[in-house]
Protein backbone atom coordinates (compact mmCIF):
# COMPACT_ATOMS: atom_id res chain seq x y z
CA UNK A 1 0.00 0.00 0.00
CA UNK A 2 1.20 3.49 -0.69
CA UNK A 3 2.40 6.32 1.22
CA UNK A 4 -0.55 8.61 3.04
CA UNK A 5 0.08 11.12 0.18
CA UNK A 6 -0.90 9.00 -2.54
CA UNK A 7 -3.66 7.27 -1.07
CA UNK A 8 -6.85 7.84 -3.82
CA UNK A 9 -9.77 10.23 -1.96
CA UNK A 10 -11.90 7.20 -1.87
CA UNK A 11 -9.94 5.24 0.03
CA UNK A 12 -8.86 8.13 3.31
CA UNK A 13 -10.16 8.13 6.28
CA UNK A 14 -11.90 11.04 7.84
CA UNK A 15 -13.32 12.72 10.72
CA UNK A 16 -17.19 12.03 10.21
CA UNK A 17 -20.12 10.43 11.28
CA UNK A 18 -18.38 6.78 10.67
CA UNK A 19 -16.11 5.85 13.40
CA UNK A 20 -12.78 5.49 11.95
CA UNK A 21 -12.20 2.09 12.31
CA UNK A 22 -14.82 1.04 10.18
CA UNK A 23 -14.04 3.16 7.59
CA UNK A 24 -10.68 1.13 7.51
CA UNK A 25 -12.09 -1.58 7.60
CA UNK A 26 -14.39 -1.00 4.70
CA UNK A 27 -11.17 0.11 2.65
CA UNK A 28 -8.81 -2.76 4.27
CA UNK A 29 -11.54 -5.34 2.48
CA UNK A 30 -11.80 -3.55 -0.86
CA UNK A 31 -8.14 -3.96 -1.16
CA UNK A 32 -7.86 -7.72 0.11
CA UNK A 33 -10.83 -8.70 -2.65
CA UNK A 34 -10.06 -6.83 -5.41
CA UNK A 35 -5.98 -6.41 -5.41
CA UNK A 36 -4.10 -9.19 -2.71
CA UNK A 37 -4.16 -12.88 -3.66
CA UNK A 38 -4.78 -15.27 -1.11
CA UNK A 39 -1.82 -16.19 1.44
CA UNK A 40 -0.85 -12.72 0.88
CA UNK A 41 0.49 -10.76 3.58
CA UNK A 42 -0.72 -7.41 4.75
CA UNK A 43 1.14 -4.41 5.51
CA UNK A 44 2.52 -4.26 9.62
CA UNK A 45 0.00 -2.29 12.12
CA UNK A 46 2.33 0.57 11.89
CA UNK A 47 2.54 1.03 8.06
CA UNK A 48 -1.40 1.01 8.20
CA UNK A 49 -1.37 3.71 10.99
CA UNK A 50 0.96 6.04 9.06
CA UNK A 51 -0.52 5.42 5.75
CA UNK A 52 -4.10 5.39 6.61
CA UNK A 53 -2.99 8.67 9.55
CA UNK A 54 -5.09 6.79 12.31
CA UNK A 55 -3.85 4.89 15.50
CA UNK A 56 -2.31 1.75 15.60
CA UNK A 57 -5.60 1.00 18.24
CA UNK A 58 -7.72 2.11 14.97
CA UNK A 59 -5.68 -0.79 12.94
CA UNK A 60 -5.90 -3.07 15.34
CA UNK A 61 -9.90 -3.20 15.51
CA UNK A 62 -9.98 -2.70 11.91
CA UNK A 63 -7.84 -6.04 11.16
CA UNK A 64 -10.05 -7.83 14.21
CA UNK A 65 -12.68 -6.98 12.80
CA UNK A 66 -12.11 -8.89 9.41
CA UNK A 67 -10.02 -11.73 11.17
CA UNK A 68 -13.34 -12.46 12.53
CA UNK A 69 -15.56 -12.91 9.32
CA UNK A 70 -12.53 -14.71 7.89
CA UNK A 71 -11.00 -12.57 5.45
CA UNK A 72 -7.93 -12.04 7.30
CA UNK A 73 -6.01 -14.89 9.01
CA UNK A 74 -3.38 -13.81 12.18
CA UNK A 75 0.07 -16.53 12.11
CA UNK A 76 1.82 -16.18 15.33
CA UNK A 77 4.90 -14.61 14.76
CA UNK A 78 4.87 -14.20 11.30
CA UNK A 79 1.40 -11.56 10.75
CA UNK A 80 -1.22 -10.76 8.84
CA UNK A 81 -2.28 -12.57 5.74
CA UNK A 82 -5.31 -12.66 3.26
CA UNK A 83 -7.06 -15.99 4.33
CA UNK A 84 -6.07 -18.65 1.95
CA UNK A 85 -8.93 -20.61 0.19
CA UNK A 86 -10.51 -23.14 2.08
CA UNK A 87 -9.77 -26.65 1.59
CA UNK A 88 -12.49 -29.26 0.57
CA UNK A 89 -13.02 -31.37 3.49
CA UNK A 90 -14.65 -34.80 2.20
CA UNK A 91 -15.22 -37.35 4.33
CA UNK A 92 -13.94 -40.44 3.65
CA UNK A 93 -10.77 -42.50 5.97
CA UNK A 94 -7.34 -40.88 4.70
CA UNK A 95 -4.84 -40.01 7.23
CA UNK A 96 -4.25 -36.11 7.53
CA UNK A 97 -0.52 -36.89 6.72
CA UNK A 98 -1.76 -38.17 3.36
CA UNK A 99 -4.17 -35.71 2.61
CA UNK A 100 -1.57 -32.99 2.98
CA UNK A 101 0.82 -34.05 0.61
CA UNK A 102 -1.68 -35.14 -1.92
CA UNK A 103 -2.54 -31.29 -1.66
CA UNK A 104 1.40 -30.34 -1.91
CA UNK A 105 1.60 -29.38 1.82
CA UNK A 106 4.33 -30.34 4.17
CA UNK A 107 2.65 -31.83 7.18
CA UNK A 108 3.47 -31.96 11.02
CA UNK A 109 2.52 -33.11 14.19
CA UNK A 110 2.75 -31.70 17.75
CA UNK A 111 1.66 -34.56 20.35
CA UNK A 112 0.11 -32.20 22.94
CA UNK A 113 -0.75 -34.86 25.78
CA UNK A 114 -1.03 -38.37 26.41
CA UNK A 115 -2.15 -40.90 29.11
CA UNK A 116 -4.00 -44.02 29.62
CA UNK A 117 -6.76 -43.70 31.95
CA UNK A 118 -10.59 -44.42 32.32
CA UNK A 119 -12.19 -42.90 29.77
CA UNK A 120 -15.49 -41.11 29.75
CA UNK A 121 -18.36 -43.05 29.45
CA UNK A 122 -19.51 -41.93 25.96
CA UNK A 123 -16.57 -43.05 24.75
CA UNK A 124 -16.15 -46.13 26.72
CA UNK A 125 -19.40 -46.90 24.97
CA UNK A 126 -18.20 -46.28 21.61
CA UNK A 127 -14.90 -48.27 22.14
CA UNK A 128 -16.95 -51.23 23.59
CA UNK A 129 -15.38 -51.02 27.19
CA UNK A 130 -16.77 -51.70 30.09
CA UNK A 131 -17.10 -49.18 33.10
CA UNK A 132 -13.76 -48.69 34.85
CA UNK A 133 -11.45 -49.98 31.70
CA UNK A 134 -8.22 -47.67 30.72
CA UNK A 135 -7.82 -46.72 27.64
CA UNK A 136 -5.34 -44.99 25.60
CA UNK A 137 -5.59 -41.11 25.37
CA UNK A 138 -4.39 -39.17 22.83
CA UNK A 139 -4.26 -35.36 21.82
CA UNK A 140 -2.60 -33.62 18.88
CA UNK A 141 -2.33 -30.85 17.23
CA UNK A 142 -2.04 -31.01 13.58
CA UNK A 143 -0.64 -28.29 11.06
CA UNK A 144 0.07 -28.19 7.32
CA UNK A 145 3.12 -25.59 5.93
CA UNK A 146 3.42 -24.73 9.20
CA UNK A 147 0.41 -23.16 9.63
CA UNK A 148 -1.93 -24.62 12.96
CA UNK A 149 -5.15 -26.14 11.10
CA UNK A 150 -6.64 -29.11 13.86
CA UNK A 151 -6.54 -30.27 17.30
CA UNK A 152 -7.36 -33.45 17.50
CA UNK A 153 -8.25 -35.44 20.75
CA UNK A 154 -9.07 -39.40 20.81
CA UNK A 155 -8.78 -42.36 22.61
CA UNK A 156 -7.79 -45.54 22.02
CA UNK A 157 -8.93 -48.93 22.86
CA UNK A 158 -6.20 -50.08 24.75
CA UNK A 159 -6.50 -53.44 24.67
CA UNK A 160 -6.09 -54.25 20.91
CA UNK A 161 -3.13 -51.56 21.25
CA UNK A 162 -0.66 -52.37 23.35
CA UNK A 163 1.83 -49.85 23.94
CA UNK A 164 0.84 -47.59 21.54
CA UNK A 165 1.76 -44.41 23.36
CA UNK A 166 5.37 -45.83 23.34
CA UNK A 167 5.45 -45.40 19.18
CA UNK A 168 6.27 -42.22 17.35
CA UNK A 169 3.33 -40.27 17.54
CA UNK A 170 4.18 -37.59 15.39
CA UNK A 171 4.21 -39.80 12.49
CA UNK A 172 0.55 -40.70 10.90
CA UNK A 173 -1.27 -42.93 13.18
CA UNK A 174 -3.05 -44.69 10.70
CA UNK A 175 0.73 -46.22 9.15
CA UNK A 176 1.40 -47.28 12.27
CA UNK A 177 -1.17 -48.87 13.34
CA UNK A 178 -0.94 -50.78 10.58
CA UNK A 179 2.59 -51.76 10.88
CA UNK A 180 2.68 -52.55 14.50
CA UNK A 181 -0.98 -54.05 14.88
CA UNK A 182 -2.51 -54.50 11.43
CA UNK A 183 -5.54 -52.53 12.22
CA UNK A 184 -6.38 -50.50 8.81
CA UNK A 185 -9.77 -48.94 9.85
CA UNK A 186 -12.17 -49.76 6.86
CA UNK A 187 -15.53 -48.20 8.18
CA UNK A 188 -16.54 -45.30 10.76
CA UNK A 189 -19.35 -43.15 11.79
CA UNK A 190 -18.66 -39.74 12.12
CA UNK A 191 -21.25 -36.35 13.33
CA UNK A 192 -19.92 -33.17 12.06
CA UNK A 193 -21.30 -29.91 14.18
CA UNK A 194 -19.87 -26.02 14.46
CA UNK A 195 -18.83 -24.81 17.54
CA UNK A 196 -16.39 -21.64 19.01
CA UNK A 197 -13.34 -22.14 20.17
CA UNK A 198 -12.74 -22.20 23.45
CA UNK A 199 -9.81 -20.79 25.10
CA UNK A 200 -7.58 -24.05 24.95
CA UNK A 201 -8.24 -24.99 21.54
CA UNK A 202 -7.75 -21.17 20.26
CA UNK A 203 -4.36 -20.80 21.97
CA UNK A 204 -3.28 -24.31 19.97
CA UNK A 205 -4.80 -23.43 16.61
CA UNK A 206 -3.49 -19.41 17.31
CA UNK A 207 -7.03 -17.77 17.01
CA UNK A 208 -9.45 -15.90 19.20
CA UNK A 209 -11.38 -17.41 21.26
CA UNK A 210 -14.25 -17.46 20.26
CA UNK A 211 -13.37 -18.38 16.82
CA UNK A 212 -15.76 -20.51 14.58
CA UNK A 213 -15.07 -24.24 14.55
CA UNK A 214 -16.10 -27.22 12.29
CA UNK A 215 -15.87 -30.43 15.05
CA UNK A 216 -16.09 -33.92 13.72
CA UNK A 217 -16.52 -36.88 16.05
CA UNK A 218 -15.84 -40.19 14.37
CA UNK A 219 -15.71 -43.68 15.71
CA UNK A 220 -13.33 -45.89 13.32
CA UNK A 221 -13.39 -49.77 13.74
CA UNK A 222 -11.55 -52.49 12.14
CA UNK A 223 -13.74 -55.82 10.94
CA UNK A 224 -16.56 -54.43 13.40
CA UNK A 225 -14.68 -53.87 16.19
CA UNK A 226 -14.03 -50.26 17.24
CA UNK A 227 -10.63 -49.18 17.99
CA UNK A 228 -10.70 -45.21 18.06
CA UNK A 229 -13.36 -42.39 19.46
CA UNK A 230 -11.41 -38.91 17.91
CA UNK A 231 -12.89 -35.66 18.54
CA UNK A 232 -10.98 -33.03 15.64
CA UNK A 233 -11.32 -29.53 15.80
CA UNK A 234 -10.66 -27.49 12.63
CA UNK A 235 -10.28 -24.12 11.60
CA UNK A 236 -13.53 -22.53 10.36
CA UNK A 237 -11.37 -20.46 8.08
CA UNK A 238 -9.58 -22.88 6.37
CA UNK A 239 -12.08 -25.38 5.32
CA UNK A 240 -15.33 -26.63 4.10
CA UNK A 241 -16.96 -29.91 3.57
CA UNK A 242 -18.33 -31.14 0.82
CA UNK A 243 -20.99 -34.32 0.42
CA UNK A 244 -22.47 -36.03 -1.80
CA UNK A 245 -26.51 -36.23 -1.06
CA UNK A 246 -29.09 -39.08 -2.85
CA UNK A 247 -32.24 -40.03 -2.49
CA UNK A 248 -31.69 -42.81 0.12
CA UNK A 249 -32.74 -43.39 3.46
CA UNK A 250 -32.00 -44.64 6.63
CA UNK A 251 -34.76 -47.24 5.98
CA UNK A 252 -33.13 -48.20 2.59
CA UNK A 253 -30.43 -50.09 3.64
CA UNK A 254 -27.53 -48.08 2.68
CA UNK A 255 -25.80 -46.76 5.15
CA UNK A 256 -22.98 -43.97 4.46
CA UNK A 257 -19.38 -45.18 5.15
CA UNK A 258 -17.97 -41.49 7.35
CA UNK A 259 -14.51 -40.74 7.39
CA UNK A 260 -12.47 -37.71 7.67
CA UNK A 261 -8.86 -37.11 7.62
CA UNK A 262 -7.09 -38.31 10.49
Amino acid sequence: MSASAQVPPSDRVINGPTPKHAQLREILRRTVERELPPGSPIPSERDLAETYQVSRLTVRSAIGKLVEEGLLSRVRGKGTFTAARRMELQLYLMSFTEDMRRRGMTPTTEVVKTATEVPPAPSAHALGLTAGTPAHRLVRLRRADGVPLAVERGWYHAGRMPGLLDLDLTRSLYVQLAQSYDLRPDHAWQTVWAESADRETARLLGMRAGSPLLVFRRVSSVNGEPIEDMTSWYRGDHYQVTMQLDRNTPDSGHHPHYGGTR
